[in-house]
């Protein structure tokens, strides 16, 4: 028994189908309804992706959060502790530090020259150099952190005891030299902040 397949019209004429011209479905056959709009493409892929993008990124920054929640003040008190480790070994040495002048004036003023420039000097580098190492250490902290109060005292007086020096004609070297030991007063207070007890958190 054969099979006929049917011919569908066209313009010409009638054509019968073939592998090359198969006959059209319903679907394609039947014209789209008035008023209607064409399917559009799956936006899913997109904003699964985009959705994963952002989980990711979020997973990211809690990571590095727990870090710098971890880690971050450890890291200010060792960088402290170098910064003034530095300055005081190079008072050890005459002329070595380019802050001898001012700390040698400015202890001598506040002790009304009691203390003689040479021991001002040699006062400031045992002080600078020990508060150096209970910050690098962690041993003896909050020793360090009192006598770094103290310190700091000494250290931000150039402003009011010489401050026409420092800020007179526009801010000299000297002046940036002792104001950006406002950075150093900040970071102390967070590390001694630590130091008696203060918890960083990290919400959830």
């Amino acid at each position: 028994m054969s099979v006929s397949t049917p011919a569908h019209r066209t313009a010409t004429g009638t054509v019968p189908p073939s592998q090359d011209n198969p006959a059209p479905t319903a679907a394609e056959a039947t014209p789209p309804r008035p008023g209607t709009t064409p399917p559009r493409p799956s936006t899913r892929t997109p904003r699964r992706l985009a959705e994963r993008i952002a989980l990711r990124a979020d997973l990211a920054v809690t990571a590095l959060a727990r870090v710098l929640t971890r880690w971050s003040v450890p890291a200010l008190r060792v960088a402290l502790g170098l910064v003034f480790l530095g300055f005081g070994v190079l008072k050890f040495f005459p002329g070595a530090s380019p802050a001898e002048e001012i700390a040698a004036r400015t202890v001598e003023t506040l002790t009304f020259g009691l203390v003689p420039a040479t021991a001002a000097v040699l006062l400031t580098a045992v002080m600078e150099t020990f508060i150096g190492l209970t910050l690098l250490s962690g041993r003896l902290l909050r020793t360090g952190l009192v006598v770094l109060a103290v310190a700091m005292v000494g250290i931000l007086s150039p402003v009011a005891l010489v401050g026409d020096e420092l800020f007179g004609h526009g801010m000299t070297l000297l002046g940036q030299y002792v104001l950006k030991d406002v950075v150093l007063v900040a970071g102390a207070a967070v590390v001694a902040a630590v130091a008696l007890g203060a918890r960083l958190r990290l919400d959830t």
